[in-house]
């Protein structure tokens, strides 16, 4: 294993710089954030370091974040651009994890054809098919708060809207974890996108032909309001139903924000099946 950590940054097909980092021996693994994150805020580094004994591990900086570039206007498909620089940067194919909003990005690159032999999710926020297209509405109202440079509004109503309790934003205002988020208010708006009208694209997903991991927080149905914590679980039930080759999973006692250590068995598992 190699505890050495390289940097640099790949071009991806817009001509827009994505800034990375990888360490480790093995097949590549690649991480993908959720939405506000970044390698300078991330939930990821412990979780890269568990893993780095069985792969090399790449962590990035999604555009518009961190050292990364971005070029206007935003589409998902060029999110999956820069994906698919990276895979060719690790040897031309890759494992991918992704994390909330970036399991949906991972899910919309797998069934784009990007060469990921295996994909691990955790809690992609998207709806069942019986849910309310809400998707766009939420997108329309993000924007607008990005647009008027009302950062800290963007911020909030975006973490509002997924569930997360009063008391815990009350607790991060004027924390150097909510200035990181305002630094990164534009690229709420992408995540949001992601979702399209927040249902599963289920002809499309049925495309993704290799093994899906699909998790879960055990106890993220309670830590959430306004049932947040139920919609993951629904989100996750209706993902695997559009895919080929999934298999799903809860991990015990844990919430959105997954204990790296519990985490990290799970994926190891599933990657060397």
């Amino acid at each position: 294993m190699s505890d050495v950590t390289s940097q640099g940054s790949v071009q991806s097909e817009d001509g827009t710089s994505i800034a990375f980092e990888y360490a480790g021996a093995g097949p590549g693994l690649i991480l993908i954030e959720a939405a506000g994150h970044y390698r300078a805020f991330s939930s990821f580094g412990t979780l890269a370091r568990l893993l780095r004994s069985k792969f090399t591990v790449f962590r990035y900086d999604r555009r518009g974040r961190g050292d990364s570039g971005d070029t206007p206007p935003y589409a998902v498909h060029r999110e999956i651009e820069d994906l698919s620089a990276l895979i060719a940067e690790a040897g031309g194919s890759a494992y991918v994890y992704g994390f909330s909003s970036g399991a949906l990005l991972a899910l919309h690159a797998a069934a784009a054809g990007l060469d990921i032999p295996r994909l691990a999710v955790l809690e992609p926020p998207i709806g069942s098919d019986d849910t309310p297209p809400e998707g766009s509405e939420f997108t329309r109202n993000l924007s607008a708060l990005v647009s008027a440079e009302r950062h800290g509004e963007a911020v909030e109503y975006f973490n509002t809207s997924i569930g997360v309790p009063t008391e815990m934003l009350n607790e991060m205002r004027g924390t150097p974890a909510w200035s990181a988020m305002e630094a990164v208010a534009p690229t709420l708006a992408y995540d949001a996108a992601c979702t399209g009208d927040n249902r599963p694209p289920a002809d499309r997903f049925a495309r993704i032909s290799q093994p899906v991991l699909v998790a879960t927080g055990g106890a993220s149905a309670e830590s959430f309001v306004g049932g947040g914590g139920a919609f993951f679980d629904n989100a996750a039930d209706a993902i695997v139903a559009a895919l080929p080759h999934a298999e799903r999973t809860s991990i015990p006692g844990q919430w959105h924000q997954v204990d790296p250590k519990a985490l990290a068995p799970f994926l190891v598992r599933f990657y060397e099946a």
